[in-house]
């Protein structure tokens, strides 16, 4: 009864049958019709013109983002809890050549724009100083919280103000939406975001991520980094497949809201051991030691998080059987 990570589900049947569909000859790296469907398909899902590339990682999707919309010398704000910050070993600064992380606080992971203002006017503008060029933050954030459309709008005026490009992590990306119930375009474009890393491995996918950018600006040059960094891959439609899959008939959405209905029933059995409201698909709970232990004892696994912290991650194929016997632990604790 695993509750570690929804990187550890299982790959959903859409996806398995879209793999087994796509296995035929075609066009190599990104020429094939899966490929070529992909900026047609997620400019309709988001009302404008977008320009979507796959990768095979998370940690890509971010990276070859943040090198995009900052240079070498200049500064990306991120919470300090970020994943590119915390659990990326430095990709996003190799990526961009040397950029520098500007790390703010916040509960929950969550970056405010008096926080990121703070930041901001800490940094002189002259030589000596990496320059401020991006903000990155993540949706759903690392401690499981929601960016609603007014939060990221007011985090987009503010880069805009100051000249800055906004890009959301969107390793969970589907449990966000699942969670506002809005359009994508609500929290993405149309407030301010300039880069997205669409996830879906986490949510069902077996290897596919995909990087948006609103618009055609940095689609060639990320082609080429892309390339160098080892991520064009040489049959390129199996990660288009996926993505396509779990687009048609809003798998994506399925599997996210069975991810997070999971994850609402443990908060519910939780009560005051929660350290967060449960928004998505992550629950953050206060035990100690022994209640930890005692959990693992009947056969859940978990991550530790912090000082008497435990993490639970519910998945798109998190057994219900097995979330309800975990409930009663919890309550029984």
């Amino acid at each position: 009864m695993r509750f570690f990570s929804d990187n550890a589900a299982a790959v959903c049947p859409e996806v398995m049958a879209a793999l087994a569909a796509a296995n035929s000859l075609d066009t190599a790296y990104d020429g094939d019709r899966w490929s070529q469907r992909l900026d047609t398909v997620f400019s309709d899902l988001f009302e404008t013109q977008v320009s979507a590339l796959w990768v095979a990682t998370g940690t890509a999707a971010n990276a070859l983002a943040l090198a995009a919309l900052c240079p070498p010398w200049g500064s990306v704000v991120c919470h300090r809890d970020a994943h590119i910050q915390n659990d990326e070993c430095g990709a996003p600064e190799f990526y961009t050549h040397g950029a520098k992380l500007l790390l703010g606080e916040g509960t929950g992971a969550k970056l405010t724009p008096g926080t990121v203002r703070g930041l901001l006017d800490t940094i002189r503008n002259d030589v000596h100083q990496a320059q401020p060029a991006a903000i990155s933050i993540t949706n759903a954030t690392e401690y499981g919280l929601v960016y609603t459309p007014d939060e990221v709008a007011a985090l987009g005026a503010l880069a805009r103000e100051r000249g800055l490009a906004l890009h959301m992590d969107g390793a969970r990306f589907a449990n966000a939406v699942v969670r506002l119930g809005c359009p994508v375009a609500d929290i993405t474009w149309k407030a301010g975001v300039d880069a997205l890393s669409f996830g879906f491995a986490k949510n069902g996918g077996m290897s596919a991520e995909v990087l948006i950018f609103f618009g055609e600006r940095h689609r060639q040059e990320t082609l080429y980094r892309r390339k160098r960094a080892g991520h064009l891959l040489s049959k390129g439609r199996f990660m288009a497949a996926q993505v396509l899959a779990m687009l048609e008939n809003d798998v994506w959405l399925r599997n996210a809201r069975a991810a997070n209905d999971a994850a609402a029933r443990l908060a519910a059995a939780a009560g005051e051991r929660l350290v967060l409201p449960v928004e998505a698909n992550e629950v953050f709970l206060r035990v100690s030691p022994a209640e930890a232990k005692s959990l693992r004892d009947q056969g859940f696994d978990f991550y530790d998080w912090g000082v008497g912290e435990a993490r639970l991650v519910t998945s798109w194929d998190s057994d219900r059987q097995a979330v309800d016997r975990l409930a009663e632990a919890i309550a029984a604790l």
